[in-house]
């Protein structure tokens, strides 16, 4: 090695390696932030810092949380939230992904239909839901009905906006090759789109619960939105607070299936993030 290449090789300065140290486990950590907050919830209620009456308290709500799980009460209205949610999700993401993926067919009628459904987009889709309610009866048909609204939209917009951005260059090569647009579609847009139709997923679980929720607050004798508008009108916050922790809960188990399904339809996404920070 010459006196010049042995200088810049030492001028060369090799990245360092961050040195692996002790960290608290992840689930740990979470449970200690919980144990905090309610742990000066409760405080902040016992001192009389907050009203007990108007923000409830830990021990009020694992009381009125029990008395629902022993009843049964709580199980059965989860249950009807959770089958009402995921029938809407799963019915509106299939509703709105296939239209919005064959709208790449077709430049023409993506451009008339384009506005329409901005339009559509824009309005609230709770205002839909006494004409939902009025259409469908207060069954859950009509709670399907409304997270059908809210979630086939935004996966319908999402999936065209995919399909839009898949990579012209390879289009304009497969073209040359002489592949014919199916095989551009099959081939190109829909692995293309996948990620970011999954990505949607994730915001449509939130979609679901809502509309079926709101159904439920409308006009409804079973779910966890009946039993938060009956306790909010009682003034009982113990018991609206397990209904919202338990739609929290809910809403873990749809993102799990989200998850689920990601890693069966993903198998070959890169994992860099998870793998450069040993997630």
């Amino acid at each position: 090695m010459t006196q010049t290449s042995a200088s810049l090789a030492q001028g060369v300065a090799t990245p360092a390696r961050p040195r692996p140290g002790f960290r608290v486990p992840v689930l740990a950590t979470q449970l200690l932030i919980l144990a905090v907050l309610f742990g000066a919830w409760e405080a902040a209620v016992r001192t009389g810092a907050v009203s007990g009456f108007l923000f409830g308290s830990p021990a009020g709500v694992v009381q009125a949380g029990w008395k629902l799980i022993v009843s049964g009460e709580l199980w059965e209205h989860a249950n009807y939230t959770l089958w009402a949610s995921a029938a809407g999700f799963v019915v509106g993401t299939v509703v709105g992904t296939i239209p919005g993926l064959a709208l790449w067919y077709s430049p023409y009628g993506a451009k008339v239909v384009e506005p329409f459904l901005v339009a559509i987009n824009s309005v609230p889709k709770i205002a839909f839901a006494p004409l939902v309610i009025l259409w469908f009866g207060t069954g859950l048909i009509s709670k399907v009905a409304l997270s059908i609204s809210l979630t086939s939209i935004v996966a319908l917009l999402a999936a065209f906006q995919a399909a839009k951005d898949a990579d012209p260059d390879i289009q304009k090569m497969l073209v040359s090759l002489g592949a014919t647009k199916r095989q551009i579609f099959a081939k190109v847009v829909v692995p293309s789109a996948t990620p970011a139709i999954i990505a949607t997923f994730r915001i449509n679980i939130g979609f679901a619960l809502v509309g079926t929720v709101v159904g439920e607050f409308i006009s409804s004798k079973y779910g966890l939105g009946h039993i938060i508008f009956v306790a909010s009108s009682l003034y009982d916050l113990n018991t609206v607070w397990v209904g919202i922790f338990s739609l929290m809960l809910l809403g873990f188990v749809l993102y799990a299936g989200v998850d689920i399904a990601e890693k069966r339809l993903l198998r070959w996404k890169d994992q860099t993030y998870a793998t450069q920070f040993k997630l």
